[in-house]
């Protein structure tokens, strides 16, 4: 059922406050619940289909192998509540230990591929997790090694019996790998572990969860300082994923193409929970993105929908003008992560014939989308805002003193209802400082108009503060990014002792073009005013993102001041 269009998302009293609307109305259901359904309505159906492996699984093999997966886990002595680690790109073992944990209540940390030894060890301390499931390589990094050189003790300790110095909580490791050597698992034997899966005793555990019980923990991507874990329930990700499907009218008959990782909630919650709401086929066309393999997967599998960040989509029309293929199957999708230049959202319609194409906003912590423009809304409502507020849910923008601004003004979007996370792992201050009354506190600036669409107009820690003036760079991003020679500007303050701060800007050059710092000044002089220009300029070849294609300004912040020798 799609979400009405309906009155519900206009601003209130004509305040920045809007609520959503009440239908489709909320499930109380766990991930196994709504696995079961899926099974029960498409068990013949295909549900994944991983291109670069050839492996194909129905909804009902998919199921199966779950549970073998989760009896396999019993048999290893996890139980309701321990933390059970996946740390992989993009693969079907992936998919299946998302399912296997949920079935048995075991929650499941997802690690970033990208991570290293610091970082792994703080997301398994910080977590307590009993059990760590790994690919054994990725790129550049030997997964395998990195375990051993954390856990040592892994090459003579009993089975399950593992006491590792750095990693005090863990208790066994398990690696996608023949043969991964002494004290680690093969991923393979752990799923023959359970071949003989009981589901009459899987589904007596199932019937002790509870919708409100943590089920997931994912680290925050990393943009400012230290990731928290924050932690969510069946009942938020289950929901948020209906939603999401429900704003694109994603049916059984579509297959949807997922390049965006499956560590974070995009791939996880938008992409694998949100398939499955309606028994959709997923098609993962690779371990990590790479255009060409999307393309190549959009044209052989048929794909009618595609998720992605605009980067990404920038990089797939430039991908298919050099090589055109058929994939006039497309039909919708997502877009989030970033603005969409309208250049670029028109190409996208056209050209990849993804005419209903949405915006989505929201962050982990809200489980994760708040905000999501419908298929018919207009090109220009779908590249300047993000959309309107989701079912169920309540936000409002708010000034320094927490007073809801009048409609139409700036002021941090706060969102409260089902989607609001538990809290942060292991971290009552954070949570505390985060979540006020029920109020998600997103940090992020917006403003909405009279038809209750918001637009995002910044960060509050992003806010920069020249000579007394309260400077956006999001402002003047959207400024820069109608230079038709310029694909990608990010914005930010570095210290100054005269005005406190002054505005920098890393520009990314089209391809093909050729941009130097006096021809983006004397894009802005007479344009924008004055104390907006940028008094730094440096052209870039790329920018430092995180793994779900986020800029990362607090690197280029760290970098330019190297450079200015302002540290």
């Amino acid at each position: 059922m799609t979400d009405p269009q309906s009155d519900f998302t206009a601003p209130i009293d004509g305040l920045s406050h809007v609520h959503g609307s009440s239908e489709p109305p909320l499930q109380h259901i766990t991930i196994p619940d709504l696995l079961r359904q899926a099974v029960e309505k498409h068990g013949s159906r295909e549900a994944l289909i991983f291109t670069d492996t050839g492996v194909r699984l129905t909804y009902g093999e998919l199921a199966q192998q779950a549970d073998n997966l989760a009896a396999g886990l019993l048999k290893l002595g996890v139980s309701k509540g321990d933390r059970v680690g996946i740390w992989s790109p993009n693969r079907c073992e992936w998919v299946m230990t998302q399912f296997a944990t949920a079935r048995i209540g075991a929650i499941l940390v997802t690690i970033n591929p990208a991570y290293r030894l610091s970082e792994l060890e703080y997301a398994l301390n910080k977590t307590g997790c009993r059990v760590l499931i790994s690919a054994e390589r990725f790129k550049s990094s030997n997964y395998l090694s990195m375990i051993r050189e954390l856990a040592p003790e892994l090459a003579t300790a009993p089975p399950g019996q593992l006491a590792a110095e750095r990693l005090p909580d863990l208790r066994h490791a398990v690696v996608m790998a023949a043969n991964p050597g002494p004290g680690i698992l093969p991923f393979q034997t752990l799923l023959e572990l359970g071949a003989d899966a009981d589901s009459a005793a899987l589904d007596a555990i199932g019937a002790e969860l509870v919708p409100e019980e943590a089920i997931n923990i994912q680290f925050t991507s990393g943009t400012t300082g230290l990731p928290k874990g924050a932690t969510l329930t069946h009942f938020n990700i289950v929901n948020n994923a209906r939603f999401v499907t429900s704003r694109i009218n994603l049916t059984e008959a579509d297959r949807l193409l997922i390049p965006v990782p499956l560590y974070h909630c995009f791939g996880m919650v938008m992409g694998v929970l949100g398939a499955v709401s309606k028994g959709a086929a997923m098609i993962f066309p690779g371990e990590a993105f790479e255009p060409a393999s999307v393309l190549d997967a959009a044209a052989a599998e048929r794909a009618t929908a595609l998720y992605g960040v605009p980067t990404m989509f920038v990089a797939m029309l430039q991908d298919l003008d050099q090589s055109p293929r058929d994939v006039s199957s497309l039909r919708t999708g997502i877009m989030a992560g970033a603005p969409c230049p309208i250049g670029i959202m028109r190409r996208v319609n056209t050209d990849m014939h993804m005419k209903e194409v949405t915006i989505c906003y929201g962050m982990t912590e809200t489980a994760p989308v708040s905000f999501q423009s419908f298929t018919s809304d207009p090109a220009d409502k779908r590249c300047t805002t993000v959309g309107r507020v989701h079912p169920h849910l309540e936000v409002k923008a708010v000034d320094a003193n927490g007073a809801t601004v009048p409609a139409g003004e700036r002021g941090e979007l706060q969102v409260r209802g089902y989607s609001v996370m538990q809290g942060y792992w292991d971290d009552p201050d954070a949570t505390e400082g985060a979540i006020r009354d029920g109020w998600m506190r997103t940090g992020d600036l917006g403003s909405f108009d009279a038809e209750g669409f918001c637009s995002i107009t910044g960060r509050v820690k992003d806010m920069i503060i020249r000579g007394g003036e309260n400077i956006y760079p999001r402002e003047i991003e959207e400024f820069l990014i109608r230079h038709p020679q310029i694909a990608d500007a990010q914005v930010f303050g570095v210290p100054d002792e005269k005005f406190g701060e002054q505005v920098c800007a890393w520009i990314v050059p089209a391809p093909g073009a050729s941009l130097g710092e006096e021809e983006i000044l004397s894009h802005c002089r007479g344009q924008i005013a004055h104390f907006k220009i940028p008094r730094f300029v440096r052209i870039v070849a790329e920018l430092p993102m995180t793994v779900t294609g986020k800029p990362q300004k607090f690197r280029m912040r760290e970098i330019m001041m190297q450079k200015l020798a302002l540290l």
